[in-house]
């Protein structure tokens, strides 16, 4: 479909609908306070965070039918600015931790509210202006090309509440029942979350090879929106990683290497309990010289690093192969400002901010970097530098992150490998420079942080401007929406960071100041703090990132995209496979109606569609559920809670005959909640 073929929801001459309201802006903010609290906790904990858009939208429309009687394009106004609150928070957390644990605790001082408050605005607002160029060029003209899923599926919500019928009662349905199965899934645990295969580590075919799937009616969600092309290559990347090179490390390089490995990128420290005894991650034994869990060691050690090559490697050659593109798009973007200039209108639907805007607001980053005190750097000149490499490091994988997200959506984003590609151009033109060292350990990691949070509020203003275009919102209001949505999240994740990462007594007593990386783990923010100190110490495994590399270089010369398949060698198996299952379903589905003389069903207002938006939904409002709740208990002198109460997993695995039956009847319940997708999907 050509871009001028697509009509929106709310056709672009319609100018009576009510959008860029104070309540609206209101609303949202409110929202991204909310959602980048609860991110924070989840981000320190697990490394994990929940999509934001799809659960904000479903809240406005429900507060809006009741009490606020608020229309279609003031509820996407709404999660267009609580988005933000997500997706910095994710962001700051990946990254600013690492100040703690840089090399003699060089960074400690810069791990303040201020320093975070700084970085995660300049970031936040960063990663919007590189995407107001962009929004043609990936939104409009590639919109048969990258389906955004949380994008449009989020459009889906909006439209389906405005419609009421049975386009809400489809979309409903599926929240309905992914509110039913996230609840007994991570409330009471009766539905095991990652059923996983492990074989042996001495088998002497596939040793240590593991099979293993996040079963979460998000993720098949995803799968079914995305589609069977897009999955396939996805998880191929996995299959890859966990079938054929975990098996052939595991055969050729002995343990005593691998924890080498792993203690050189600090992710082999013990932990003593409270016996005296000391445990060490993956189950290693100093004495035996075994690991209990060589799937994860070799994963962690080595697959990683490759995976991260292959994502900086595909993100390359992407960006090469979009420039043209991407060249149309800022000529577009100074014609439109031309059109201005000369009073020709431009359609409501497609009026952006002005390119002023964008390099003023770049210039005026560069400058206030360079002035603040709160920023890391040695004078003025090397501040200097930093914004410049800010913004170029910015233009390039903020396009990369929405081409990304555009194909797997935002919860899938591999931001951690943008920015380890990050930290290792800026080391090099460090080195370049003759900084090495590690007094500018604390500036490598301001340019990586900074690109890590424009590049994950990138991704999320990426999903939101796709979310519009469906919906027909003016571009001009949903980037104003972004930035005050970015300033008012980054005044709370500050403090929200600084108040989890208080110390508790016991701590204390152990002379711990800072409770990130003892009761938080804090895993990617460790991983970049072991980068920047192994490159500017020349210390860095770069073989290992050269592999991935080849790896997409490979691809692309057999004419696949080497994008989808790089994320999926980088991130677990458990993640890819269930939503290729998805995305299989969706092939099933039109399989099905193509077989009954039927025409495939709507990609945007189909029924499977609509479930599948309903299971995205519910699946992450139940996730921000879990992460509150998690948020407060942790603040409990015991740690122990509800939560802790509920979790039914050791006596339901006991009562149905151990750990094997009860993985195996957390499948049975994925294939029932699969099963009722397709009947959805193909119910006439």
């Amino acid at each position: 479909m050509k871009p001028a073929d697509f009509q929106p929801y709310i056709a672009p001459g319609d100018v009576s609908v009510r959008e860029f309201t104070l309540r609206a802006i209101l609303l949202g903010a409110l929202f991204g306070v909310l959602f980048g609290a609860a991110t924070v906790y989840l981000a320190l904990k697990a490394g994990l965070t929940v999509s934001a858009s799809i659960p904000i939208a479903v809240i406005a429309i429900s507060l809006g039918r009741k009490f606020l009687k608020t229309s279609i394009l003031e509820n996407n106004i709404i999660q267009t600015a609580g988005s933000a609150g997500e997706s910095v928070a994710a962001g700051v957390v990946f990254t600013l931790p690492a100040f703690l644990f840089l090399s003699d605790g060089i960074g400690k001082g810069y791990f303040n509210y201020w320093t975070i408050l700084m970085l995660a605005i300049f970031g936040g607002i960063l990663g919007v202006l590189m995407m107001i160029p962009l929004r043609r060029s990936l939104i409009v003209r590639e919109h048969d090309n990258l389906p955004y899923p949380e994008g449009t599926a989020c459009a889906q919500v909006l439209i389906a509440g405005e419609k009421g019928g049975d386009f809400a009662k489809t979309a409903y349905l599926g929240l309905g029942f992914a509110f039913v199965y996230a609840t007994l899934q991570k409330i009471f645990h009766l539905i095991a979350e990652v059923p996983s295969y492990t074989i042996s580590a001495v088998n002497k075919y596939l040793p240590a090879a593991r099979i293993s799937g996040e079963i979460t009616p998000e993720y098949l969600g995803v799968g079914y929106i995305i589609g069977p092309r897009i999955a396939g290559v996805l998880v191929a990347g996995g299959v890859l990683a966990w079938m054929g090179l975990i098996p052939l490390l595991a055969t050729l390089v002995p343990p005593e290497t691998i924890a080498a490995q792993l203690t050189k990128l600090d992710l082999l420290k013990g932990i003593q309990q409270a016996n005296g005894v000391v445990v060490y991650p993956f189950g290693w034994d100093p004495y035996a010289h075994t690991f209990a869990d060589m799937t994860g060691a070799v994963y962690r050690a080595y697959v990683r690093q490759i995976g991260a090559g292959a994502v900086a490697g595909a993100g390359f050659i992407t960006l090469i192969k979009t420039m043209p593109t991407i060249v149309a798009s800022f000529k577009e973007s100074f014609g439109a400002m031309r059109n201005r200039a000369t009073a020709i209108a431009v359609a409501r639907t497609d009026n952006d901010l002005s390119i002023k805007v964008v390099a003023f607001g770049s210039l005026a980053l560069v400058v206030l970097m360079a002035l603040l005190p709160s920023i890391p750097g040695e004078g003025l000149v090397s501040k200097l530098l930093l914004g410049v490499l800010v913004i170029v490091f910015g233009f390039f994988f903020v396009t990369v992150s929405s081409r990304i997200v555009g194909i797997i959506g935002s919860s899938n984003n591999p931001i951690s490998g943008m920015t380890i590609a990050t930290i290792m151009g800026t080391a090099l033109v460090f080195i370049g420079v003759g900084w090495t060292g590690k007094v500018y350990e604390p500036m490598a990691l301001v340019v990586g942080s900074m690109i890590c949070i424009a590049a994950a509020n990138a991704g999320a203003t990426s999903q939101d401007l796709k979310t519009g275009y469906i919906v027909g919102a003016t571009p001009r209001y949903q980037q104003l929406a972004l930035f005050i949505g970015v300033v008012a999240s980054s005044l709370v994740i500050g403090f929200t960071v600084q108040y989890l990462d208080t110390p508790t007594a016991e701590l204390r007593a152990m002379g711990i100041e800072h409770a990130i990386g003892h009761k938080f783990d804090a895993p990617q923010a460790t991983l970049m703090a072991t980068l920047i100190k192994g490159m500017l110490s020349f210390n860095l495994d770069w073989q290992f990132v050269l592999v991935g590399v080849f790896v997409a270089i490979t691809l692309e010369l057999c004419s696949v995209k080497s994008l989808s398949f790089a994320v999926g060698l980088y991130l677990p198996l458990s993640t890819t496979l269930p939503i290729w299952i998805g995305g299989a379903l969706k092939g099933l589905s039109d399989w099905i109606a193509r077989r009954r003389g039927d025409e495939a069903e709507d990609a945007e207002l189909g029924k499977g569609s609509l479930f599948a938006t309903g299971l995205v939904a519910g699946g992450a409002l139940m996730g921000l559920v879990i992460a509150l709740w998690q948020a407060k208990e942790a603040s409990y002198p015991s740690g122990m809670g509800w939560l802790a109460a509920l979790n039914q997993e050791e006596g339901f695995a006991h009562l149905v005959g151990g750990g094997g039956i009860y993985q195996l009847l957390g499948v049975a319940c994925f294939v029932a909640l699969a099963w009722a997708l397709v009947r959805v999907a193909t119910r006439k």
